[in-house]
């Protein structure tokens, strides 16, 4: 009985995880409502970004009508990697200032286990990056945001812009690196979250959890596995400058986990600003803070640079 009562706790936690990564107005529209563009602004929907690939693996483009060498915002979805979608772009608002969007799906954990999400997520910046003059985008000036799941892939994009192993399929010949990351409360080190977990926090050591999910089975069985997912085991002083954002009162995933983070790319000598939401959960924040300090790291690391 005591374990069939956890296995629950986690299964309505794993679904919990999943919702509050996507924003409460669009769970109200439902998913079956087309997203709305701001005017002035030119959707491409459901841009296959392999040839010929999973149902997954497409991307759609938000592109002012005005405007030239465009830098790009890239969001990539959350959902604890077993749900979510591109349909719901994160930084719309952005959209008017200047910048394009691209939000990208990806093959989750039940079509694939890690690496294929960030070898689709490598696949699509690629693709991005080859059609940049097609679509007016300056390849130079790429942004990757991310929230919850989608923050630990964002991570992971920043830390393995020279991680060849990664790099597969098409469009080989440019660079999935970007130039900036915002990381909203990602996971970084699967075997120590439970560690750091709050005392009625999701249990990520569970053989159900997402992160053991992610891997194809028990995080603490498979060692090997979750350094290969951790974006910690790639950094290099070469890493693009990281935006990192974390509620301490997160109970999906453990602030320590970007406290780590922080501390590896520091080391490092990489550039990252990091803010702590004092008593934020997942998401949600209604600290003014935490936009402000988004649109000044956008405007500093991709308006105030000049294209090569």
């Amino acid at each position: 009985m005591r374990k069939r009562t956890i296995q629950m706790t986690v299964s309505l936690t794993s679904v919990l995880f999943f919702l509050v990564t996507i924003p409460m107005s669009a769970q109200r529209r439902g998913a079956a409502e087309p997203p709305k563009v701001p005017e002035g602004i030119t959707m491409h929907r459901d841009i296959a970004y392999v040839t010929d690939g999973h149902e997954r693996q497409k991307l759609d483009l938000y592109i002012p009508d005005e405007g030239e060498n465009l830098p790009l915002i890239i969001w990539i979805h959350g959902g604890a990697w077993l749900g979510g979608n591109k349909r719901h772009y994160v930084p719309k608002a952005h959209l008017k200032s200047g910048y394009a969007g691209a939000s990208i799906n990806y093959r989750l954990s039940q079509h694939a286990i890690f690496p294929a999400q960030i070898e689709d997520v490598k696949a699509a910046v690629r693709w991005l990056r080859a059609n940049a003059g097609t679509y007016r985008l300056d390849p130079n000036r790429f942004a990757a945001w991310g929230s919850s799941a989608g923050g630990h892939l964002v991570a992971m994009l920043g830390t393995t812009g020279d991680v060849e192993a990664f790099e597969v399929g098409e469009n080989s010949e440019v660079s999935s690196k970007v130039q900036a990351v915002v990381d909203y409360y990602g996971p970084t080190d699967f075997l120590q979250m439970d560690a750091h977990r709050l005392p009625d926090g999701l249990v990520h050591d569970a053989p159900d959890s997402p992160e053991s999910k992610l891997v194809g089975g028990p995080i603490q069985q498979h060692k090997d596995r979750v350094a290969k997912a951790n974006p910690i085991t790639y950094v290099s002083k070469d890493d693009p400058p990281f935006l990192i954002i974390h509620g301490d009162q997160d109970k999906l995933v453990p602030y320590h986990q970007s406290v780590l983070l922080k501390d590896a790319l520091e080391k490092a000598g990489v550039s990252v600003k990091f803010y702590r939401v004092e008593g934020g959960g997942h998401g949600w924040f209604r600290d003014p803070k935490v936009p402000e300090l988004t649109k000044v790291f956008l405007e500093q690391h991709l308006k105030q640079i000049q294209s090569r």
